[in-house]
């Protein structure tokens, strides 16, 4: 069992630089399912998620090849199964995509429904609807089980009746292989949205559209394998800003999209951080005071949900009163009762927290309840005034590149440090 603890009150200086984004990796690593070839992945973020879905490909049969500490080679002409192993896939929410990876290559899937982060009901009803459109028979239970009579998925016209990042990619996923044309509209436009289709379309899929409205795939016969590079992770770049806004110094942000992080950015620059935006890289900076402002995550290119808690820490110490409104899922607050552990004022009331400012933080322990909310507590033990330990930081490393490495390189006093799990006493021992 590994902790975080951070020495807090100290000023970011220096430099990071981003890595690929875990959104679109957990995609399109499953993706690869869909290619009868080898396809070689670059800029592949080095996350427990990651790690986690080429040991699902390998039990399905795939041959996967680190080629260094950012890249991969995936072979996937050889699968065996279409049904991965309960206990590694309900360790992964993104084990939904297996679903149309392999439904759309073999006709059929069983995968366990999916675990990772809990912060509110996630139905998965709009990939399913999206299945039986293309005429998959599909069941709930403890598994999704999806098949096709026929053997391969049919072209169809599909709404979706919610904006759906997961549904989106997963359907498009489907799609690709299925007989004739496929329409997806009121389609989610995330940046891991396009990236996904991008990788597709360098296997030899035809899709058109991503990133707007609708997205229009003409089904083909099979995908032959290339080479493809994912994006750079906003959250991860939003992580860092947050933490310089709340932390104060100067950090130069490397190896990032700078159009992403236009709805980050400028509700930074509304709470009095500068930024500096440059051809691949931005230059953060915090000095004075912050200032309160309001925030509602929307779908993208609204202020994204995976960064609410994270401007919410930062919230805590701006200057008068800001209004969080959490746009996407129900229940994304759970980590405010450890926020206020370290002298944060919020209250929360359904989807809405009110954000008091304080004048500084103090350090405590306190627990990492999922992964976003894991990296809202070390930037608020990066503010904090004096110890800040952090647990379940499992929660942390599914998403984060060596968080803590990268956090160290820019001036901040954090280690981490393994604490031995308590021993379980024998029945009848007291």
């Amino acid at each position: 069992m590994n902790q975080y603890v951070i020495h807090g009150g100290h000023p970011l200086f220096g430099e990071v630089t981003v890595s690929g984004a875990k959104n679109a990796a957990v995609a399109i690593i499953p993706a690869a399912l869909l290619v009868d070839g080898v396809c070689r992945i670059e800029n592949v973020p080095q996350i427990s998620d990651v790690t986690l879905f080429f040991s699902i490909l390998e039990e399905l049969g795939a041959h996967v090849r680190v080629l260094n500490r950012h890249a991969v080679e995936i072979d996937c002409r050889h699968i065996r199964s279409t049904k991965p192993s309960y206990e590694l896939a309900c360790r992964i929410r993104a084990s939904y995509y297996l679903v149309g990876a392999l439904l759309g290559r073999f006709g059929q899937a069983t995968v366990a429904m999916p675990g990772g982060c809990n912060f509110g009901v996630r139905p998965i009803d709009l990939h399913v609807k999206g299945f039986r459109a293309m005429g998959a028979e599909v069941t709930e239970g403890g598994f999704i089980n999806a098949s096709v009579p026929g053997g391969r998925l049919k072209g169809a016209s599909i709404y979706m009746d919610l904006v759906s990042v997961g549904a989106t990619m997963n359907v498009m996923m489907a799609a690709v292989l299925a007989d004739g044309y496929t329409t997806i509209d009121n389609a989610a436009k995330e940046p891991h949205i396009v990236d996904l289709a991008n990788f597709l379309n360098s296997m030899g899929a035809d899709i058109k559209g991503a990133g707007t409205d609708t997205i229009k795939i003409r089904g083909v016969d099979r995908l032959t394998g290339g080479t493809y590079s994912i994006i750079p992770d906003q959250i991860e770049a939003g992580t860092y800003m947050a933490a310089v806004a709340a932390a104060g110094g100067q950090v130069h942000i490397k190896n990032i999209i700078p159009k992403h992080m236009d709805c980050i950015s400028s509700k930074l620059l509304e709470m009095g951080v500068e930024i500096t935006e440059q051809d691949d890289s931005l230059l953060v900076r915090r000095s004075g005071p912050l200032t309160h402002t309001n925030v509602k995550t929307l779908p993208y290119p609204g202020f994204p949900t995976d960064m609410q808690p994270q401007i919410t820490t930062a919230l805590t110490l701006a200057e008068g009163t800001s209004i969080v409104t959490e746009g996407v899922w129900d229940n994304r607050y759970k980590y405010v009762a450890e926020l206020k552990r370290l002298g944060a004022r919020i209250q929360v009331d359904g989807r809405v927290a009110v954000v008091e400012g304080v004048g500084r933080l103090e350090g405590a322990p306190v627990q990492a309840c999922d992964l976003r909310a894991g990296a809202a507590l070390v930037i608020a033990g990066l503010a904090a005034q004096g110890t800040t330990t952090l647990g379940s930081v499992h929660y942390i490393e599914r998403g984060y590149e060596d968080m803590v490495g990268k956090l160290r390189g820019i001036g901040a006093d954090i280690e981490v440090v393994d604490v031995p799990e308590p021993e379980k006493k024998e029945a009848g021992v007291s």
